[in-house]
């Protein structure tokens, strides 16, 4: 897995400048503030920009993972996985 280390690191950092992850913390400040009556939705929102971070992130991941061969492709998504969960915990 740590063959991978540097080009995921770097994939993340491209993906850390996205506007994605912004958009999620605001999200998230404004669920943590919200009032009661408005909670519901507002967490709805923030979970729909995780969910969007997501897809961006296994995009990602994903055309990467078509330049290798199966075993190796396994391997490499493996430790991409792995460094998200590292990196931004909260997308577990």
């Amino acid at each position: 897995m740590k063959r991978f280390a540097d080009v995921i690191s770097r994939q993340l950092d491209l993906f850390a400048r996205d506007d994605l992850l912004e958009e999620a913390r605001d999200a998230k400040e404004r669920y943590d503030r919200a009032p009661r009556d408005e909670a519901e939705e507002a967490f709805g929102d923030y979970m729909d920009v995780v969910d969007a971070t997501k897809d961006a992130l296994a995009e990602m991941r994903d055309a990467f993972a078509r330049t290798l061969d199966g075993e190796t492709s396994e391997e490499y998504e493996e430790a991409f996985e792995q460094a998200v969960r590292k990196r931004w915990r909260w997308l577990a």
